[in-house]
Protein backbone atom coordinates (compact mmCIF):
# COMPACT_ATOMS: atom_id res chain seq x y z
CA UNK A 1 0.00 0.00 0.00
CA UNK A 2 1.26 3.28 -0.91
CA UNK A 3 -1.77 5.33 0.48
CA UNK A 4 -0.99 8.85 2.08
CA UNK A 5 2.92 8.11 1.06
CA UNK A 6 4.42 10.53 -1.84
CA UNK A 7 5.88 8.66 -4.36
CA UNK A 8 8.14 11.78 -6.70
CA UNK A 9 8.64 11.86 -10.44
CA UNK A 10 12.26 10.20 -11.47
CA UNK A 11 12.97 13.95 -12.35
CA UNK A 12 12.56 15.05 -9.18
CA UNK A 13 15.76 12.92 -8.20
CA UNK A 14 18.19 15.44 -9.15
CA UNK A 15 17.05 18.01 -6.47
CA UNK A 16 17.19 15.35 -4.36
CA UNK A 17 20.64 14.35 -5.66
CA UNK A 18 21.90 18.32 -4.79
CA UNK A 19 20.52 18.04 -1.22
CA UNK A 20 22.35 14.47 -0.14
CA UNK A 21 25.55 16.21 -2.14
CA UNK A 22 26.02 18.82 0.50
CA UNK A 23 24.59 16.25 3.21
CA UNK A 24 27.44 14.16 2.51
CA UNK A 25 30.29 16.89 1.59
CA UNK A 26 29.28 18.24 5.12
CA UNK A 27 30.25 14.69 6.62
CA UNK A 28 33.08 14.36 4.39
CA UNK A 29 34.61 18.23 6.07
CA UNK A 30 33.98 17.52 9.37
CA UNK A 31 36.10 14.51 9.36
CA UNK A 32 39.58 16.18 9.81
CA UNK A 33 38.22 17.90 13.37
CA UNK A 34 37.11 14.72 14.89
CA UNK A 35 39.74 14.15 17.39
CA UNK A 36 40.35 14.08 21.12
CA UNK A 37 40.15 17.00 22.76
CA UNK A 38 37.76 18.62 20.58
CA UNK A 39 33.95 18.99 22.10
CA UNK A 40 30.76 17.66 20.45
CA UNK A 41 29.84 21.04 20.53
CA UNK A 42 32.50 22.88 18.56
CA UNK A 43 32.03 19.88 16.06
CA UNK A 44 28.28 21.35 15.23
CA UNK A 45 29.26 25.04 15.54
CA UNK A 46 31.40 23.32 12.24
CA UNK A 47 28.84 21.29 11.11
CA UNK A 48 26.30 24.30 10.79
CA UNK A 49 29.01 26.92 9.29
CA UNK A 50 29.73 24.50 6.58
CA UNK A 51 25.93 23.73 5.90
CA UNK A 52 25.07 27.50 5.91
CA UNK A 53 28.17 28.74 3.65
CA UNK A 54 27.50 26.07 0.87
CA UNK A 55 23.40 27.20 0.75
CA UNK A 56 21.94 24.61 2.62
CA UNK A 57 19.61 24.93 5.82
CA UNK A 58 20.36 22.65 9.21
CA UNK A 59 17.26 20.85 9.22
CA UNK A 60 17.36 19.82 13.02
CA UNK A 61 17.55 23.39 14.28
CA UNK A 62 14.09 24.40 15.31
CA UNK A 63 12.48 20.77 14.71
CA UNK A 64 9.69 20.02 17.59
CA UNK A 65 11.99 22.34 19.40
CA UNK A 66 15.79 21.02 19.15
CA UNK A 67 18.10 23.72 18.70
CA UNK A 68 21.27 22.27 17.02
CA UNK A 69 22.85 21.91 13.59
CA UNK A 70 23.57 17.92 14.20
CA UNK A 71 23.07 14.99 16.41
CA UNK A 72 26.20 13.88 17.85
CA UNK A 73 26.17 10.34 19.61
CA UNK A 74 28.99 8.77 20.74
CA UNK A 75 29.45 5.28 22.38
CA UNK A 76 26.68 3.52 24.10
CA UNK A 77 24.00 7.13 22.60
CA UNK A 78 22.17 5.15 20.32
CA UNK A 79 20.93 8.44 18.33
CA UNK A 80 19.84 11.99 19.10
CA UNK A 81 23.03 13.21 21.14
CA UNK A 82 22.30 16.66 21.87
CA UNK A 83 25.92 18.62 21.04
CA UNK A 84 27.29 20.49 23.75
CA UNK A 85 30.63 22.48 24.76
CA UNK A 86 30.78 20.27 27.84
CA UNK A 87 31.05 16.44 26.15
CA UNK A 88 35.05 16.22 25.52
CA UNK A 89 35.73 13.34 22.68
CA UNK A 90 38.42 11.19 24.03
CA UNK A 91 41.03 8.45 22.74
CA UNK A 92 38.83 5.29 22.07
CA UNK A 93 35.44 6.91 21.71
CA UNK A 94 33.14 5.98 18.79
CA UNK A 95 31.02 8.78 17.22
CA UNK A 96 28.02 9.16 15.12
CA UNK A 97 27.23 12.69 13.65
CA UNK A 98 24.26 12.71 11.89
CA UNK A 99 23.13 15.93 9.76
CA UNK A 100 20.27 17.04 7.46
CA UNK A 101 20.23 19.82 4.81
CA UNK A 102 17.68 21.46 3.53
CA UNK A 103 18.57 22.51 0.04
CA UNK A 104 15.84 24.79 -2.25
CA UNK A 105 13.36 23.14 -0.19
CA UNK A 106 14.87 19.46 -0.20
CA UNK A 107 16.43 16.97 2.28
CA UNK A 108 19.54 15.22 2.42
CA UNK A 109 19.78 12.74 5.63
CA UNK A 110 22.89 11.00 6.49
CA UNK A 111 24.84 9.83 9.08
CA UNK A 112 28.36 8.03 9.69
CA UNK A 113 30.39 6.69 12.73
CA UNK A 114 34.32 8.09 13.22
CA UNK A 115 36.38 7.15 15.52
CA UNK A 116 38.14 9.17 17.75
CA UNK A 117 42.03 8.16 18.33
CA UNK A 118 41.92 4.89 18.44
CA UNK A 119 39.05 2.03 19.21
CA UNK A 120 38.84 -1.17 20.78
CA UNK A 121 38.69 -3.61 17.97
CA UNK A 122 35.06 -4.39 19.43
CA UNK A 123 34.33 -1.49 18.85
CA UNK A 124 35.76 -1.54 15.38
CA UNK A 125 34.07 -4.79 14.38
CA UNK A 126 30.47 -2.98 15.80
CA UNK A 127 30.72 -0.09 13.08
CA UNK A 128 32.01 -2.49 10.40
CA UNK A 129 28.77 -4.59 11.03
CA UNK A 130 26.36 -2.04 11.09
CA UNK A 131 28.06 -0.62 7.89
CA UNK A 132 27.58 -3.77 6.52
CA UNK A 133 23.57 -4.04 7.44
CA UNK A 134 22.75 -0.40 6.00
CA UNK A 135 23.92 -2.26 2.98
CA UNK A 136 22.71 -5.26 2.77
CA UNK A 137 19.17 -3.63 3.44
CA UNK A 138 19.96 -1.13 0.36
CA UNK A 139 20.36 -4.21 -1.76
CA UNK A 140 17.24 -5.09 -1.25
CA UNK A 141 15.72 -1.57 -2.50
CA UNK A 142 14.03 -2.45 -5.94
CA UNK A 143 10.52 -2.54 -7.24
CA UNK A 144 9.01 -5.33 -6.18
CA UNK A 145 10.62 -6.25 -2.56
CA UNK A 146 8.99 -4.37 0.69
CA UNK A 147 9.85 -2.76 3.74
CA UNK A 148 10.02 -6.11 5.10
CA UNK A 149 12.78 -7.52 3.24
CA UNK A 150 14.86 -4.82 4.07
CA UNK A 151 14.33 -4.96 8.09
CA UNK A 152 14.80 -8.79 7.95
CA UNK A 153 18.28 -8.39 5.82
CA UNK A 154 19.18 -5.77 8.38
CA UNK A 155 18.14 -7.90 11.42
CA UNK A 156 20.02 -11.36 10.29
CA UNK A 157 23.18 -9.62 9.40
CA UNK A 158 23.60 -8.16 12.39
CA UNK A 159 22.62 -11.06 14.25
CA UNK A 160 25.48 -13.08 12.33
CA UNK A 161 27.52 -11.23 14.61
CA UNK A 162 25.77 -11.49 17.81
CA UNK A 163 24.65 -8.02 17.37
CA UNK A 164 20.96 -6.82 17.95
CA UNK A 165 19.23 -3.94 15.73
CA UNK A 166 17.54 -1.55 17.66
CA UNK A 167 13.63 -1.72 17.17
CA UNK A 168 12.83 1.71 18.86
CA UNK A 169 13.47 4.24 15.59
CA UNK A 170 13.34 3.51 12.12
CA UNK A 171 14.12 4.92 8.42
CA UNK A 172 11.47 7.12 6.81
CA UNK A 173 10.66 8.54 3.77
CA UNK A 174 12.18 11.98 2.99
CA UNK A 175 11.93 14.03 -0.12
CA UNK A 176 10.14 17.77 0.32
CA UNK A 177 9.27 16.79 4.09
CA UNK A 178 12.06 15.87 6.99
CA UNK A 179 9.90 12.55 8.04
CA UNK A 180 6.84 10.56 6.09
CA UNK A 181 5.89 7.13 5.06
CA UNK A 182 7.14 4.69 4.44
CA UNK A 183 8.89 3.29 7.77
CA UNK A 184 12.11 1.96 7.50
CA UNK A 185 12.38 -0.69 10.17
CA UNK A 186 15.51 -2.88 11.10
CA UNK A 187 13.94 -6.24 11.59
CA UNK A 188 11.04 -7.54 9.53
CA UNK A 189 9.35 -10.15 8.21
CA UNK A 190 10.45 -11.11 4.21
CA UNK A 191 7.57 -10.02 1.75
CA UNK A 192 5.63 -7.96 3.96
CA UNK A 193 5.43 -4.64 4.91
CA UNK A 194 4.71 -1.89 2.33
CA UNK A 195 6.33 -2.87 -1.66
CA UNK A 196 8.37 -0.59 -2.89
CA UNK A 197 7.44 1.48 -6.52
CA UNK A 198 10.47 3.70 -8.68
CA UNK A 199 9.88 7.06 -7.02
CA UNK A 200 9.87 6.17 -3.18
CA UNK A 201 12.14 7.97 -1.25
CA UNK A 202 13.15 7.08 2.00
CA UNK A 203 16.15 6.35 4.43
CA UNK A 204 18.01 2.66 5.42
CA UNK A 205 19.22 4.13 8.86
CA UNK A 206 20.43 0.77 11.11
CA UNK A 207 20.83 1.53 14.28
CA UNK A 208 23.31 -1.97 15.70
CA UNK A 209 23.96 -2.42 19.66
CA UNK A 210 26.44 -4.78 20.96
CA UNK A 211 23.98 -5.49 23.91
CA UNK A 212 20.74 -6.05 24.02
CA UNK A 213 18.58 -4.14 21.37
CA UNK A 214 16.30 -2.03 24.42
CA UNK A 215 16.72 1.88 24.50
CA UNK A 216 16.19 4.41 27.11
CA UNK A 217 15.30 7.92 26.81
CA UNK A 218 16.88 10.53 28.98
CA UNK A 219 15.21 13.43 30.64
CA UNK A 220 16.26 15.71 28.01
CA UNK A 221 13.64 14.40 25.57
CA UNK A 222 16.22 13.35 23.10
CA UNK A 223 19.02 11.25 23.82
CA UNK A 224 18.42 7.73 23.41
CA UNK A 225 21.03 5.16 25.26
CA UNK A 226 21.63 1.36 25.04
CA UNK A 227 19.58 0.39 28.17
CA UNK A 228 22.83 -1.96 29.09
CA UNK A 229 25.02 1.18 28.58
CA UNK A 230 26.43 -1.39 25.93
CA UNK A 231 27.84 -0.01 22.46
CA UNK A 232 25.82 1.19 19.67
CA UNK A 233 26.35 2.16 16.26
CA UNK A 234 24.45 4.07 12.82
CA UNK A 235 25.11 4.50 9.85
CA UNK A 236 22.53 6.41 7.10
CA UNK A 237 21.70 7.39 3.40
CA UNK A 238 18.93 8.59 1.41
CA UNK A 239 17.88 6.59 -1.86
CA UNK A 240 15.25 6.52 -3.96
CA UNK A 241 14.09 3.84 -5.72
CA UNK A 242 14.71 3.81 -9.30
CA UNK A 243 12.60 1.43 -12.21
CA UNK A 244 15.51 -1.51 -11.81
CA UNK A 245 16.88 -0.76 -8.42
CA UNK A 246 18.37 2.04 -6.42
CA UNK A 247 20.32 5.24 -6.15
CA UNK A 248 21.98 6.35 -3.15
CA UNK A 249 21.95 10.47 -2.92
CA UNK A 250 24.32 10.23 0.49
CA UNK A 251 27.42 8.92 -0.91
CA UNK A 252 30.54 10.71 0.50
CA UNK A 253 32.58 12.46 -2.41
CA UNK A 254 35.97 11.32 -1.07
CA UNK A 255 34.70 7.34 -1.76
CA UNK A 256 34.53 7.17 1.97
CA UNK A 257 32.39 4.22 3.41
CA UNK A 258 33.14 3.28 7.31
CA UNK A 259 36.08 4.66 9.66
CA UNK A 260 39.02 4.94 9.23
CA UNK A 261 38.83 7.42 6.54
CA UNK A 262 41.42 8.38 4.24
Amino acid sequence: MTKNMTIYPLSDFEYLRKAGKLAAETLDYITPFVEPGVSTGKLDSLLEDFMRSHGGIPATIGYHGYTKASCISPNHVICHGIPNDHKILQDGDIINIDITVIVDGWYGDTSRMYYVGKPSIKARRLVETTYKTMMVGIEQCKPGNTTGDIGHAMQTLAASENFSVVMDFCGHGIGRVFHGLPNILNYGVPGTGTELVPGMVFTVEPMVNIGTHQALILSDGWTAITKDRSLSAQFEHTIGITPDGYEIFTLSPNGWTYPPYR
